[in-house]
């Protein structure tokens, strides 16, 4: 039962097998989905606690899941939601207006000790954190995860003429932050 594809995990946790199947679901996708999640939020413990969120939302929603939606886009879809609340809510909540979300960003990737990176990695942060959040979510998206703007449509509900453009304004704004420093 340790390989089962999507479907088969969602028909066995419909026929009653709901722990075991969960948690296969789980240990499938925990890791892409935290660090899809750490991408956005860049705080270790701030991605964990938004996992843990995506996986809760999805065992209350599983049993009613339509499958019009593949699994990972739809785990996707939740996880790419729920660090964008988070964002959001971080925004009104602790002043980052005042500061700024880019500069909270900022100065996580500086203190997070759970960031292993060496200089150049931590200027292509900073250089993502200053995208706008859907230039973000998009340029993360293809960027670490490789995945094919088609999927992204699925994901984020836009077609993916503009996913494209998102995309390459993306690279384009990247590529200028890094002529300036």
């Amino acid at each position: 039962m340790a390989d089962l594809s999507d479907e088969e995990l969602i028909n066995s946790f419909k026929q009653g097998n709901t722990n075991q199947s969960f948690n296969l679901l789980v240990h499938k996708y925990q890791q892409k989905l935290y660090w899809h999640i750490r991408h956005l939020v860049i705080d270790h413990d701030d991605a964990n606690d938004i996992t843990q969120e995506t996986f809760i939302k999805a065992w209350n929603n599983l049993a009613n899941f339509r499958e019009d939606a593949q699994l990972y886009t739809w785990l996707y879809r939740i996880a790419t939601n729920e660090a964008l609340s988070f964002l959001k809510k971080k925004k009104t909540r602790f002043l980052v207006p005042l500061i700024g979300n880019e500069k909270y960003l900022s100065e996580k990737i500086e203190s997070d000790s759970h960031f292993s990176g060496d200089d150049i990695q931590k200027k292509f942060q900073k250089a993502l954190i200053k995208l706008p959040e859907k230039q973000r979510v998009v340029f993360n998206l293809r960027y670490y995860d490789e995945m094919p703007y088609e999927k992204m449509s699925e994901i984020l509900g836009t077609s993916t003429g503009a996913l494209k453009a998102s995309y390459h304004h993306a690279v384009k704004k990247i590529e200028d932050f890094f002529k300036t420093i």
